[in-house]
């Protein structure tokens, strides 16, 4: 079909196949309500006649509304569902540009990914990293991006009850660094007027205040609960638990919690796991009776040193290939191939997890 039009930089008219031929769909005002509902094309393909008097200034009237009214329903520009990216990290003779933070926070699909529970720290603590000092490197378009993936995320929160705390602490360093941007910095930094991002400020207390009346009702049980294990299944299940916070959250629920979460062997395993013995050395904490502190010991080097960082489910790239790509754990399994076109001899051998931070240094030029 050929690309028919008045103007070469519109998108077109819009043509419906007949019984006699191709016919022009014409759009009449009175079609384009201020609601979501979706356009009948069969009633604007009416043949009456007496419908003709709508012209050209009507039809460029009518388009422009559209226009319109698609901009204001429309969270985003750009929706895509991208399993892989190549990093361009230069140009070559091959190809030309280079891939930017912002492109890949378009092109991958992390709309999908936090509805994924292995995925979905992850994502919130690069949305976290990026909030901190990446904000102003995004373009206008991954920009609105971001904040339409970090509705649904507080969205899921307040539906789930899933992991508040984190989501807490990535809507605290947003609005810190919102309000430095939009109020002392201001408009030469930021994309778009200085007043969209006031209001972005308010959307974020607004969240905020939703997660800090967030009530997580207790679930009715009839079966066997945590309570009924044996108290050496309960320590083993205290003892896989990474984060320090988990561990005393879950030791204010029952006295007999309280006593396992105390255990010095739990916290000294949650130590090694984080920290090395040379670190031990620098900032060893002992108790009254001389014996070390292990509690004590981990806050005191959480606050010297990074901690290590755990998760379900990462982005990998491609040594090979220089493809960040989400890996589908389930094809893999099946097919014992990657999720991207891979040409080296041993793909396996190729891949690396990317953590947060590495995500955002593959972008630094």
């Amino acid at each position: 079909m050929p690309f028919l039009g008045k103007d070469w930089r519109s998108p077109g008219w819009s043509w419906t196949k007949t019984e006699h031929g191709w016919k022009r769909i014409i759009f009449y005002g009175h079609e384009l309500e201020d609601n979501n509902r979706e356009i009948d094309l069969k009633q604007l393909c009416s043949d009456n006649k007496e419908n003709l008097f709508v012209g050209d200034m009507c039809e460029l009237t009518t388009t422009k509304r559209k226009k319109d009214f698609y901009n204001n329903n429309t969270k985003s520009q750009f929706v895509f569902r991208d399993k892989w990216i190549y990093v361009q990290r230069g140009s070559t003779k091959e190809r030309h540009g280079y891939c930017t933070l912002g492109e890949a926070i378009n092109r991958l699909d992390f709309s999908s990914a936090i509805q994924d529970l292995r995925r979905f720290n992850y994502v919130a603590k690069l949305f976290q990293l990026i909030a901190r000092s990446q904000l102003t490197n995004l373009s206008g378009a991954a920009q609105k991006n971001y904040f339409n993936i970090l509705e649904k995320i507080v969205r899921k929160v307040v539906e789930d009850q899933y992991n508040p705390r984190l989501v807490k602490d990535l809507l605290h360093d947003l609005s810190s660094t919102l309000h430095s941007l939009a109020i002392h910095v201001g408009r030469c930094v930021l994309v778009g007027n200085v007043n969209i991002w006031l209001c972005r400020l308010e959307t974020i207390l607004k969240w905020q205040q939703q997660l800090n009346n967030l009530q997580i009702p207790k679930q009715l049980c009839n079966g066997l609960s945590f309570n009924d294990l044996p108290l050496h299944m309960q320590n083993k299940i205290l003892c896989n638990l990474s984060d320090a916070y988990d561990i005393i959250n879950v030791g204010q629920t029952t006295p007999t919690l309280q006593i396992l979460s105390e255990d010095r062997m739990l916290w000294k395993k949650l130590c090694h796991f984080h920290f090395s013995d040379k670190q031990f050395c620098r900032n060893l904490v002992l108790s009254k009776s001389d014996n070390v502190d292990w509690k004590l010991m981990y806050f005191t080097l959480q606050k010297h040193y990074p901690m290590k960082e755990q998760y379900g489910d990462t982005l990998h790239f491609c040594k090979h290939c220089s493809i960040l790509f989400w890996k589908d754990r389930h094809l893999a399994l099946l097919f014992k191939e990657c999720d991207h076109p891979c040409t080296a001899n041993d793909p396996d051998s190729c891949l690396m997890p990317v953590s947060p931070q590495h995500f955002i240094d593959l972008f630094k030029f």
